[in-house]
């Protein structure tokens, strides 16, 4: 069956996420230590990040859903040190922007424009990035992430979800992303087809192969040919 459909991760495989991450913890800490001076006293960078992550292993069961953990996390911490008064939306939105300031790979717009000419275009993403705000949302014709689904990659149900979208068999859709597990294994476990986007070569991790592997998204439309 010919592909019709092509899905996309978007972390790593869009742009490279951990500057954008680091840039955008530093945004909000140096926010943070204005507005809130005791906590930035008591936990510096590091140890904020920590206090959040050991508060999040607490509700293991909405790891999906990492911008409403965000936002318990802040109205937590705020009560706890005593700030009731400084609005959570606020602080998130400190981080979020920040976060949604990413710098696309070369290649990636020119490879977005020729295949929406040939094909329609998701997104399936762990993250609580917004296509919208980073202004490349006119490329897809659907967005299923983590949080809308209730579940993360490589969970069957969401890309089930992205395939209720699709509207096409599995087998009509591939799957484009930099993870092994959450992106490849995770697509083919649901029966789509598979393209691992691996610009630094990296060996191949185990389990069933992706249907094919790509440096660069300039050489994504040649491999959907071969994989059709």
């Amino acid at each position: 069956m010919s592909i019709a459909c092509v899905t996309f991760d978007l972390d790593d495989t869009l742009w490279a996420v951990g500057p954008v991450i680091m840039r955008a913890e530093d945004e909000f800490y140096t926010w943070l230590a204005r507005r809130c001076p005791r906590i930035a006293a008591a936990l510096p960078p590091a140890q904020l990040l920590a206090h959040r992550r050991q508060f999040c292993q607490q509700f293991p069961h909405e790891m999906h859903d990492l911008s409403t953990l965000r936002k318990r996390w802040l109205a937590h911490v705020f009560d706890a040190f005593g700030y009731p008064e400084v609005s959570v939306e606020m602080a998130f939105r400190v981080f979020w922007e920040h976060r949604n300031a990413v710098q696309l790979f070369a290649d990636v717009a020119p490879a977005m424009e020729r295949l929406r000419e040939r094909y329609a275009l998701g997104v399936i993403t762990n993250g609580n990035a917004c296509v919208e705000f980073i202004g490349i949302a006119h490329w897809f014709d659907f967005v299923v992430s983590s949080e809308r689904a209730g579940a993360s990659k490589p969970a069957p149900r969401i890309f089930q979800a992205a395939l209720a979208h699709a509207g096409v068999d599995a087998a009509q859709v591939a799957h484009v992303g930099d993870d092994p597990a959450n992106d490849v294994l995770g697509a083919a476990g649901v029966g789509m087809r598979t393209v691992w986007y691996n610009p630094a070569r990296a060996p191949w991790p185990g389990g069933p192969q992706p249907d094919a592997v790509i440096r660069s998204l300039a050489d994504l439309h040649g491999a959907l040919e071969m994989i059709a």
